[in-house]
């Protein structure tokens, strides 16, 4: 994460006691306290790993922008518009990749796993998708967006998300139409089958309207996975799916199996493919 996030550091912790204060008088019971701190310490490594690799990043962004299609001026308004929908319209992409491919599931897991829904799991961020997501920008310092306003986009989207990760906000009346709401993200959060792989959204949710992967928030959200790993070690949490899908890649001899592995969706097998009449 660049500097952006880093002085937003007091805000999220403040933020995360005053809430955590707010579910005790109301008995919400929205925090536990080991999950609470796996969450933190996952936030911990995603920001340590992403300032390290910031520079290689923006050092990519700065050799496509080199070859870039147009000249955009960095202080005009209309470029910073035109930037926060590109930018969105990106993450949403790379969201949805995260979902339904396993190599980036194997990385993005780690923020669905905690059994519990508030503004420290907004913290539980990856250590690993650093090293693919960054890879889906990569049109933007190609159609002239300047690297270093792209990462502080990438930032502000990030900021964003923080706060929709709640449930002391219901609904937002006309807004829900085209915000990314808590509302929204409680679905996406959720381990229910209608609610699996909905609502990819950063800030805009239109893009889940117009792909048709939207779905609202109807019945009460189970959170978590569909298998819960019932741990609170930060390294199991950052790696056990990615122990599990080297387990399946080493356990196969066939080359388009390994491959099915890693870019099929997952839970995706040989073996299943079998069972439901899918041809090899």
């Amino acid at each position: 994460m660049p500097r952006i996030i880093v002085f937003a550091v007091p805000f999220f912790l403040a933020t995360v006691l005053l809430e955590s204060l707010y579910s005790s008088w109301r008995r919400m019971r929205l925090y536990e306290r080991r999950d609470t701190f796996a969450s933190l310490a996952m936030g911990t490594g995603n920001l340590v790993l992403g300032l390290a690799f910031k520079g290689v990043q923006l050092g990519v962004y700065t050799l496509v922008w080199q070859h870039r299609l147009f000249d955009l001026p960095a202080h005009a308004w209309w470029v910073w518009l035109a930037l926060l929908f590109a930018d969105d319209f990106c993450y949403y992409w790379v969201h949805r990749f995260n979902h339904r491919v396993r190599l980036g599931w194997a990385g993005h897991v780690n923020h669905h796993s905690s059994r519990h829904f508030n503004l420290s799991t907004a913290l539980r961020q990856s250590w690993t998708t650093l090293f693919i997501s960054p890879w889906f920008y990569l049109p933007l310092a190609l159609l002239g967006f300047p690297p270093l306003m792209i990462l502080a986009m990438q930032s502000l989207n990030l900021l964003y998300q923080y706060w929709i990760h709640t449930e002391t906000v219901h609904r937002m009346g006309p807004l829900e139409w085209v915000l990314n709401t808590p509302s929204h993200h409680r679905v996406h959060h959720g381990a229910n089958p209608q609610y699996i792989d909905r609502n990819y959204a950063g800030i805009f949710i239109l893009w889940d309207r117009l792909f048709g992967t939207f779905e609202p928030e109807r019945e009460p959200v189970r959170y978590g996975l569909t298998r819960n790993i019932g741990t609170f070690n930060p390294l199991r949490i950052a790696f056990h799916e990615w122990r599990d899908l080297f387990r399946d890649i080493s356990g196969t001899r066939r080359l388009r199996h390994a491959l099915g592995y890693l870019v099929m969706p997952p839970g995706w097998s040989p073996r299943y493919r079998q069972e439901t009449g899918a041809g090899e």
